[in-house]
């Protein structure tokens, strides 16, 4: 009987496919089905694919800059403009200057072989030196070749010889809503900081944000932009460049991040890199959105025409309302102005309004912006 159930247990063993102690002669089964059927757990991240392609192109931006201000005799500077004060002790002098540095810091990518670099405007605004820190440990100097304050944008050029690590730039014209948006910078100091999100709303115009003196579409992101990313780059999943971090909302919204479109940078940097200035194309017209009460609500409501600017010369009118620039149909002020710096300073664009029930195409010659002001 103990025999029989010994002979019963081997072939059990057998059939399952099971090695039992001390039953040295039976062979160990290995079903490759099943271990096919299990999916395996990929543990590599695509976020850590994409920074390795571009991560070395970013860069911390380390700037100085000699603030002088005037030291008599450590008084108060509301005591010596005092009349009453200056009558009995007279003006002291000022000629005591006191010299003081200021430093800041930011990021940046580089994008040319030849050690050009885009940041922010804001960042090297007013410095009297830079230096620019690379992930390899390098540190060089660097040297602002041109800057744009109106759409936050600035080129350096590193000093002394490469190789230089670059970052590939993308096409920020194919993002959608939704795509991944991976930021990368040097927040507070803390070098190569990366964080992640999603686009959450493309072409935004900082006018919305309540900031005036900028020309700036942005795209919004919920990656994390915080001090010291200014000027870094926000990349899709694939590692490309497709936005130069430059704003992050604070108070309420607090959370939402702001990157320039790098097909705007590009074209900008290309100016900047060429003339050491980047040109505006403006008419010299100031637009409101088509009121919703209107049928179809879409297009732009001229509300002001500059004297003697292109608009003018052209014959757009006050109340007019654009329709379509070159042939595309706009939908509010946003796509009248991108469509103008398409076509660029002394292009002919042809501009389709609705002026008292009647379509007209009218076609204007833009202007740069500087030559505007003077007008």
């Amino acid at each position: 009987m103990i025999a029989l159930c010994s002979r019963s247990l081997a072939a059990s063993a057998l059939a399952g496919g099971l090695l039992v102690a001390g039953v040295s002669s039976l062979p160990l089964v290995f079903d490759e089905s099943v271990a096919q059927a299990r999916p395996l757990i990929r543990r590599e991240s695509f976020v850590a694919s994409a920074v390795e392609r571009s991560g070395p192109a970013v860069v911390t931006l380390e700037t100085a800059q000699t603030v002088k201000s005037s030291a008599v005799s450590g008084l108060p500077p509301g005591l010596l403009q005092d009349p009453l004060f200056r009558h009995f002790f007279g003006t002291p002098r000022s000629s005591d200057q006191r010299s003081r540095v200021r430093r800041g810091q930011g990021s940046g990518v580089i994008f040319d072989e030849q050690g050009l670099l885009l940041t922010n405007a804001h960042v090297v605004d007013g410095a009297d030196e830079l230096t620019v820190g690379l992930s390899d440990g390098r540190r060089v100097s660097g040297q602002v070749v041109g800057k744009d304050d109106l759409t936050d944008l600035a080129v350096v050029r590193l000093k002394g010889r490469g190789p230089w690590p670059t970052a590939s730039l993308g096409n920020s014209d194919q993002l959608r809503v939704g795509d991944w948006a991976i930021a990368v910078g040097n927040p507070y100091g803390l070098e190569s900081t990366v964080t992640l999100g999603i686009i959450s709303n493309l072409n935004r115009n900082v006018a919305q944000l309540g900031i005036s003196g900028k020309r700036l579409d942005l795209i919004q992101t919920d990656a994390a932009i915080n001090p010291g990313n200014s000027g870094g780059p926000l990349l899709n999943a694939d590692g490309e460049v497709i936005g130069i971090n430059t704003l992050v909302r604070s108070g309420p919204g607090a959370g939402l991040g702001f990157a320039i479109p790098i097909n705007r940078a590009r074209a900008i940097a290309a100016q900047l890199v060429r003339d050491g200035k980047a040109r505006h194309p403006v008419i010299g017209i100031r637009l409101s959105p088509v009121p919703v009460s209107s049928n179809p609500a879409q297009g732009a409501v001229i509300r002001s025409i500059q004297p003697g600017g292109p608009a003018d010369r052209a014959g757009l009118k006050l109340n007019d309302v654009i329709t379509a620039v070159d042939g595309r149909a706009v939908k509010g002020p946003a796509d009248v102005v991108s469509a103008i710096d398409r076509r660029g300073v002394g292009a002919t664009v042809a501009i389709a309004v609705s002026r008292g029930g009647q379509n007209l195409t009218i076609d204007v010659q833009p202007v740069d912006l500087s030559r505007l002001s003077s007008l």
